[in-house]
């Protein structure tokens, strides 16, 4: 790790669906470590009631010893009630509200960056937060799903609820993650909101968090997503090869074991190595996504490990 590296008070592994479950975060909290809070991916009603796939990912059993956050995604006060409901029936008292997710299902419910322009309706979520004293909340959002201004009219609203802090990512819900993040759009967030702020977006490197840290040195701190996937060893300290080792032994046990055929195994496998175009040449990485049954895939990756 780079000596310059100015390590933020507060830094979270961002979720990612599809990659950042609970086996992932075991292996990566074990294996690495240096990250504050790592964040699940969102739990979410269908039918009307939270997905048991979600709830399975959230089991406290399944994420001890790792400092997890629950995040939840909701178009309103009665959406969120009953998640926060399922999440405190699990034993959680931390949980975060995603009011930043870009894709089109949800933005069109009116959840994730959809959720952006409901003054009221994110005024009737602080009332709900208000009355659950007991639970620890923070909120991840964007800049707004139209326009930055969705985020400015929300500042009174979020100044106003009981957070640990704000998670912004600087793109608009219609941006997904095309485009520069808008860092002006940020500072000018940064300097309205009351509220602790954690930076989020397009941090890939040791330097991307340094650099950020001192343009905003007020800041709580910074959430990685893709740069933790892409080098899961960055905060370690430790030989990129060693964590990468450690980490695949922990995630292909889990997988032959709780999964059935080479496909289902595979498809977990190849999601792990899927971001490592930096620590694998084009022969190694194309060996491993090839792999079309487990034999080979073995083979592929004796090769690395030796």
């Amino acid at each position: 790790m780079d000596n310059a590296f100015i390590r933020p008070p507060y830094l979270a592994f961002a979720p990612l669906q599809g990659y950042t479950d609970y086996v992932y975060r075991q292996a990566h909290c074990e294996a690495a470590g240096g990250v504050d809070e790592y964040y699940t991916p969102f739990v979410r009603l269908e039918g009307g009631e939270p997905r048991r796939k979600d709830l399975r990912d959230i089991d406290a059993e399944r994420n001890h010893g790792v400092p997890t956050v629950p995040q939840v995604i909701a178009r309103d006060r009665e959406e969120f009630a009953r998640l926060c409901d399922a999440v405190q029936t699990a034993g959680w008292r931390r949980m975060d509200l995603n009011m930043g997710c870009p894709f089109p299902m949800q933005v069109k419910a009116g959840r994730g960056s959809g959720l952006l322009a409901g003054v009221e309706r994110v005024a009737a979520i602080g009332e709900e937060m208000r009355q659950r004293r007991e639970v620890r909340f923070s909120v991840k959002m964007r800049l707004g799903q139209e326009d930055a201004e969705e985020c400015f009219r929300l500042v009174p609203i979020l100044n106003e609820m009981p957070l640990e802090h704000v998670t912004m990512h600087p793109r608009l819900g219609k941006q997904q993650y095309k485009g520069e993040p808008d860092r002006g759009a940020f500072g000018r967030f940064v300097e309205a909101c009351g509220q602790p702020v954690v930076y989020n977006g397009d941090l890939l490197s040791a330097e991307d968090v340094s650099a950020v840290m001192r343009q905003w040195p007020t800041l709580k701190g910074v959430m990685m997503g893709r740069g933790l996937l892409a080098r899961p060893w960055m905060l370690s300290g430790r030989e990129p090869f060693a964590v990468v080792r450690e980490m695949h032994a922990r995630i292909y046990d889990h997988a032959v074991s709780a999964l059935q055929g080479d496909s289902q195994i595979l498809a977990r496998l190849h999601a792990f190595w899927e971001y490592q175009t930096d620590l694998l040449d084009k022969k190694q990485y194309k060996a491993i996504m090839k792999s079309g049954s487990l034999r080979r895939y073995r083979e592929a990756v004796a090769g690395l490990f030796g």
